[in-house]
């Protein structure tokens, strides 16, 4: 099972390393649901006293990647598009370009007025 999870992450780090957007978030659900369904038959298969444990381990490794895993950061893929889940913050200075694409909410500070420019 822990080759087949190895597996599974690596098929998603490839897939969005390869900046197929529309492929990773439908990998991504075929996998949720086929890992759901793992999981729901190795509980079922347990003891109920070793049932209860394991799904209270589970529990917490999903609190500890909720909180501290893969979404808490950035991954550029092909053209230097970057997925990110969590804060970001976006700069441009010195005359350079920054662009944003955002799927999802969004909160702005404005910038703060610098130095007058000739």
């Amino acid at each position: 099972m822990l080759q087949r999870l190895d597996r599974t992450a690596a098929d998603l780090t490839q897939t969005a390393a390869e900046d197929a957007q529309g492929v990773l978030e439908q990998l991504r659900a075929e996998e949720s649901g086929s890992w759901t369904t793992r999981f729901r038959d190795l509980l079922q298969d347990l003891p109920e006293a070793e049932r209860d444990e394991a799904a209270e381990e589970l529990r917490s490794l999903v609190e500890h990647v909720q909180q501290h895993g893969s979404h808490s950061g950035a991954s550029a893929g092909a053209g230097g598009v970057a997925v990110v889940g969590g804060d970001v913050t976006v700069r441009a200075t010195r005359g350079s370009m920054a662009a944003v694409t955002v799927n999802g909410g969004m909160h702005m500070d404005p910038p703060q007025p610098g130095p007058a420019q000739d």
